[in-house]
Order: structure tokens, then sequence, then C-alpha cells
């Protein structure tokens, strides 16, 4: 469902001299006050997309709330360390998580990352076409391509055409100070016009194989570029909007650029999912982006932030199940802090590390950790009750008291059974060899 007071409803009323082909030159920073009222108007209508992870789906557009996604600044091929990442950053509010894919490695470690990740996962590509067929191999829910690095019409159209066999949306990332050499020349500079038309350009490459599950970003890091650019767009596109102002910068100045752009634009009805860029551990990006929502009533505040892995082949119980019945327990409490249930005792515990509490399955029991530490081992059955018990003893008396209050033996006893289902389920429980088999292929 959309969020009341800013999902649906007419397209924005449009200030005059801002639709496309209007002489803006440098006026575009420049805008008349009276233009727009200062209140929030309804949300344009737009179409949707749908980006398929492995144990959450995100739609963009349409009615769907508005989502925040941040960027992994781990290298992709470390998988263990980019995980851990992705799940902090979902813990901090990402509801989608892009990942590098710029060089083989990288597709590889996607093909391991993209089974295990708690939220959708898109690729981010530059340069080279082939690396986004990798990624598609690798099954990302979505593809990132700028228009100003992959030019030839047969790669751009050869992706889109493999993205719309997979089901898989496409982001169009414009950026100004990446665009094609010829757009510079015709238009002297980085102007919202030369935003737009390359954008145009790829969507028009996209249509000629009928490819249409697109999403649009036009980023700038000059803010009142950016802002006139999205609004020109979205005038001539009903595509959904990924708004963003590009290398905003360190806190606090590029929180202050990042929250200008995109809340502005909120603001007129315009976006359906938002990127802080902050030269910043990208946790905070994540949090900018979830408390800016919230300020603006465009997201539910919270009190459990409950996180939940895939249900993949190392899963040693219903996960979703699982899930469920925590969330339904800790609904109503008033527990400010971050859960995480996890189908197994393998990777459970060092993924989502950055979580307040987590519970692990394993051998028939589940395995509960503070802070990534293990405290306690549980019988299955009993695995929703202890996680709610000590949910209220963590908030009562604190991590370092909970971890030292940890039962004797339960960090061996989790290594025993972390152990048997190393033995039991081997390397590669998600036939991640398989995908990599394919991406080898692909590359050649």
């Amino acid at each position: 469902m959309g969020v009341a007071g800013v999902a649906g409803g007419p397209h924005r009323s449009s200030p005059a001299g801002s639709r496309i082909g209007a002489a803006c030159g440098g006026d575009y920073g420049h805008r008349a006050a009276g233009a727009h009222t200062g209140t929030m108007v309804s949300r344009r209508p737009t179409r949707q997309v749908v980006l398929k992870g492995a144990s959450s789906t995100v739609l963009v557009g349409g009615d769907a709330p508005i989502s925040v996604q941040s960027m992994t600044i781990t290298k992709t091929a470390d998988v263990d360390g980019t995980l851990a990442q992705i799940y902090a950053l979902a813990a901090a509010g990402a509801d989608i998580v892009r990942c590098t894919c710029n060089e083989p490695e990288a597709a590889e470690g996607l093909a391991a990352i993209v089974p295990r990740s708690p939220v959708p996962i898109v690729a981010d590509i530059h340069f080279q076409y082939k690396l986004a067929l990798a990624a598609l191999d690798a099954g990302v829910a979505c593809l990132r391509l700028n228009p100003g690095n992959i030019r030839k019409p047969e790669h751009i159209k050869l992706v889109a055409q493999e993205a719309k066999a997979r089901g898989v949306p496409i982001r169009i990332g414009v950026n100004a100070g990446s665009l094609d050499p010829d757009l510079y020349s015709k238009y002297g500079k980085a102007t919202p016009e030369a935003l737009v038309e390359s954008a145009q350009r790829e969507l028009a490459y996209f249509e000629e194989v009928d490819f249409s599950d697109v999403k649009i970003s036009v980023k700038a890091s000059n803010v009142p570029l950016m802002i006139e650019a999205y609004r020109q767009l979205s005038e001539v596109t009903d595509h959904p909007l990924h708004l963003g102002v590009t290398e905003a910068g360190p806190p606090p100045a590029g929180l202050v650029k990042a929250t200008a752009g995109i809340a502005t634009l909120l603001a007129e009805g315009i976006g359906d999912t938002i990127r802080y860029s902050l030269t910043a551990d990208p946790v905070e990006e994540a949090r900018a982006g979830r408390q800016l929502l919230e300020a603006m009533g465009m997201r539910t505040r919270k009190t459990v932030d409950l996180i939940a892995c895939p249900s993949c082949g190392r899963a040693e119980v219903d996960v979703i199940r699982v899930a469920k019945e925590a969330e339904a327990a800790l609904a109503d409490r008033k527990l400010p802090i971050q859960v995480a249930v996890m189908g197994c005792v393998v990777n459970g515990p060092g993924e989502a590390r950055t979580a307040d509490l987590g519970i692990a399955a394993g051998n028939g029991k589940g395995h509960l950790f503070v802070k990534g530490q293990m405290i306690r081992v549980v019988p299955e059955k009993d695995m929703v009750a202890a996680l709610v018990e000590e949910a209220e003893r963590l908030v009562a008396e604190g991590a370092e008291a909970r971890i030292a209050a940890a039962d004797v033996g339960a960090v061996e006893e989790a290594e025993r059974n972390r152990q048997l289902l190393l033995a039991e389920q081997g390397d590669d429980p998600n036939a991640v060899g398989q995908r990599v088999e394919l991406i080898h292929k692909e590359l050649g």
C-alpha cells in the first residue's frame, strides 16, 4: 500500500518554464520562491518495477512505499566482508543494496552473495557490458547501467534483452560527471537538458527491444542542477525515479546537500527510491535515508528492527515462518533494537554481527548471539520464546552485561553444531559453483 498523503493522486503541478526544451541556461538554481507552496503534493503516478531478492521482494514506483538504497564499499569478491556490510545496511534501514561488478572476480562474488543476502542486490556496471551479462548469471535483482560509459547500441540492447528474459529491471543511471562526450559538445556543459536527453537515449534503445522494466536517475553533485534535471525528467516519463545527489561529500555538509536535493523533490511528489551518496560508512547513508523518509511521514517508524536471511541451501529451519513468528511476538514491545533471524549457525552469527541480537538455527538447536557473540543454545522449538526473553533482558541490562552472562559452553556447543552442518552440507549448498561456471563462459 502507498503512504497516505504521498502515494497516488494526480501528477504534480508544474512551475512555469520547467518543461523539456524551456530555456534554462544557468537559471535553474534561481526558481521563484512562489512556484512551490512549501506543502507536499500528491506523489506522481509511475509504473512499478519489481526487485526479486533471495529473501525479500521490493517494489519500486506505483503505490509502493519509497525505498532506501545504499552501496557497499567492500571488494565484492570478498564475499564474507560484503555480506557483513549488506546485513549492517539492512539493519540500518536499507531496502536495496548495490554492489560494484567491476571485474570477473566481483561477478563470481555476487553469485555467492545473492543467495545469502537479506535484501535485493543491484549490480553496478561501468564500461564492460559483458560484466552486466555475468551479473545476470550471478542472479542479481537489478542492474545499474551508466549511459556515459557503455555507449555501443548493440551492447546496450543485448543487455536489455538478457535482462528481459530473466525478469530483471535496469536502472538507467545518468551522472553529470560522466555524460557522453557528444552531449557535452551539444550543451557546452552538464545541464538539466543534457542529463534528461542522456536518459531518453538509453530508454529509446531499450524500447527497440521491447524492454520497459526500467527506473531512472539523473544525478549531479550540484544540487540546483540535480533538482531541475529530475523536475524535467518527471515531465517526460512515467518510469520510477531514483533520487540522489552524487558525490555529496562527508557529513555534515554531505548530509545537508543530499537532504536539500532529495527532500525538495519528495515534497513535490517526485521520487520512488532514494540514496544518500556520502563520503562515510555506508551505514550512515542508509540511516540518513530512513530518517528522512520518517521525518517526512513517508515511512512508518519502527521499534524492533527485524532482519532475516534468505532461506538458502544451508537453512536448518523454515526461516520465513520463524521470522514471522518473531516479528509478531516482538511487534508490540517497545524495544529499540535490531534483531536478526538466521537460518544457519554456519554463517548467521558472522553475517549479522552488527545486529544487537540474533538467533541462528543448526542441528535442532537455536543459537542466541549478542553483537555476534554466542551467549545461549536452546532447543529449536524454543527459538522464538528465547529470542523474545533475551530481547527484554538486553534492553534492560545492556549488551556488555548479557555477553558477560553467557551460558558456560555456549560457544563450544555452537561451534560443534557448526562443524556438523559443514560436514553434512559441504562447501557449496547454494550451487554457487554452477553460477560461476556460467560467468566464466559469459566472460570467455
